[in-house]
């Protein structure tokens, strides 16, 4: 816990300047909680992407090379239904914690050490469903801190500064993916340490946001009630009553339907369409995500910078997505390693530009920010890793109708990504 010198530091603020509900939206944040902040959700992504990215796929490769496609699809698709649920729920009961501590320092070293004990299982399993049991520890755990730290931008950050501090988050993601993936690469001769170091990260930088975060705390009065109804109510939001919402879930969703072929299958597409040999899989993955960082760090930043600047959320998110569907069709129909670059760094460009502005557009059309952030952001954030379910059950049939063409595969993860570029348009309650 810390003290009001530490949390008026935190925000940039004079000591002696209240914290209260009333200031939490209306004050800016300084670069000291933007950096933390950041921090925090890049040592999440170190730990929890990797594993889809290269850990799982050379562990499945591992325990079960004959049927590797199949068990991959398995254990990615059922980790990612644990996500499914995890996130909202989670989300739910963040925003009605009492804790002393606050309402989401609790969360945020439950996550972060419940991950860890998830990938240390990944790490020494001897069977596919031991494998299963850790991913889905796993999702589980470093969901629950996901809830959290969203719930964190909507508590604290004003709304003339969500497309800058988005941009932020934006750029922790390609970051995580890049510092775990290295760490995955230069770590390989030791299989407990190429998952655990990256938990370790995770849980410091989690713990350094705890100690430092101008936490809320909810008071026991305040706690609304919880049953049955609001459990399924944690999984749901109407459509028809928040319309703009919707859009932007399915933008989201549709988005993330691409992102999760690329993802869970980028490693089998080396193999068997570029002919990479397996053992060299994990190095290339690493240059593949190191470009697309670059064009990530860079266009997130600008990205979300200049939609503050210029007030327009809209164009942004749908121009990007339109653009990563383009990289989706140069992976799909690439002749050579050089062409997946290509692909991979145009793809950054969009997912820069995606993810710096449509996390604050989804922020300014939130329903009952004050009462459920983390509940709805829960329930935003469904969009984000039902793919990751959805798209490995369909994927194998997609396959199969192919004769095995990851050509095919990769096309229809474009039109998706299309469509998602489509689905924002509708939005009226941001320009």
């Amino acid at each position: 816990m810390i003290d009001d010198t530490a949390e008026t530091a935190m925000r940039g603020l004079p000591q002696g300047t209240a914290t209260a509900d009333t200031t939490r939206h209306a004050r800016q944040v300084g670069w000291l909680f933007i950096v933390i902040y950041g921090m925090a959700y890049t040592g999440l992504w170190m730990a929890l992407l990797p594993p889809i990215l290269t850990g799982l796929t050379m562990r499945v490769h591992e325990l079960a090379p004959a049927h590797a496609t199949g068990s991959l699809s398995l254990v990615v698709g059922v980790g990612a239904l644990m996500a499914l649920f995890g996130n909202p729920f989670f989300g739910r009961l963040s925003d009605r914690t009492t804790s002393r501590f606050g309402m989401r320092r609790p969360w945020l070293i439950a996550g972060a050490l419940g991950g860890a004990v998830g990938l240390a299982v990944i790490a020494t399993a001897v069977s596919i469903p031991q494998l299963l049991l850790g991913w889905c520890i796993t999702q589980l755990a470093y969901n629950a801190e996901l809830a959290a730290l969203a719930a964190i931008f909507a508590d604290q950050v004003p709304a003339t500064q969500r497309g800058t501090v988005s941009g932020i988050v934006g750029i922790s993601l390609p970051l995580g993916m890049i510092g775990g993936t290295f760490l995955m690469q230069a770590l390989a001769d030791s299989t407990l340490a190429m998952f655990l170091v990256s938990a370790v990260i995770a849980l410091a930088s989690a713990l350094i946001l705890v100690w430092m975060l101008p936490d809320h705390r909810l008071a026991a009065t305040q706690r609304l009630p919880y049953g049955w109804r609001e459990f399924l109510g944690s999984y749901w939001i109407n459509p028809l009553r928040f319309p703009d919402f919707a859009w932007a879930w399915s933008s989201r969703f549709l988005l993330y339907a691409g992102i999760a072929v690329l993802m869970t299958y980028q490693g089998l597409y080396l193999i068997h369409q570029l002919g990479c040999a397996p053992t060299d899989v994990p190095r290339r993955i690493f240059l593949a995500t190191l470009v697309q960082f670059c064009m990530v760090a860079i266009f997130s930043a600008l990205g979300g910078g200049l939609s503050d600047a210029v007030g327009r959320r809209k164009v942004f998110v749908s121009g990007a997505a339109a653009v990563y569907a383009l990289a989706l069709l140069i992976i799909a129909f690439a002749a050579s390693f050089r062409w997946f670059l290509a692909g991979m760094a145009i793809g950054g460009i969009a997912q820069g530009v995606y993810l710096a502005t449509d996390l604050a557009l989804v922020t300014d059309v939130l329903p009952q920010r004050e009462t459920h952030a983390a509940r709805n952001l829960g329930i935003f954030n469904i969009a984000n890793v039902m793919p990751q379910s959805l798209m490995p059950a369909v994927a194998p049939g997609i396959l199969l109708v192919s004769g095995g063409s990851y050509t095919a595969l990769f096309v229809v993860a474009a039109m998706f990504v299309a469509l998602s570029a489509w689905a924002i348009l509708p939005v009226r309650g941001v320009k």
